[in-house]
């Protein structure tokens, strides 16, 4: 259960944030451009639409959650340091 509840957490380090703005970059486009010559080969734009949309979906699952392989790098944080309370 624990790490169920770590993979909901969501946490991912800048090297992932990169790497899943690449690939949604990436995808985006090529599933775009994909989508419109299939659509414009068909003549039909639900064709069109509906591959752009499958293409957002499966993109959807592959970038979302927030996946291990975008977490290779965490951040590692400076300990906490103790505050002095100095009363006037």
């Amino acid at each position: 259960m624990s790490s169920f509840r770590d993979l909901l957490e969501g946490k991912i380090d800048f090297h992932g944030q990169k790497k899943a703005d690449d690939i949604v970059r990436i995808a985006l486009v090529s599933g775009t451009i994909l989508s419109f010559v299939l659509g414009f080969a068909l003549q039909s734009l639900r064709v069109s639409m509906g591959a752009f949309a499958l293409s957002t979906v499966a993109l959807a699952l592959v970038v979302l959650p927030p996946w291990p392989v975008y977490n290779q790098h965490p951040v590692k944080w400076q300990p906490a340091q103790p505050t002095t309370s100095k009363s006037k």
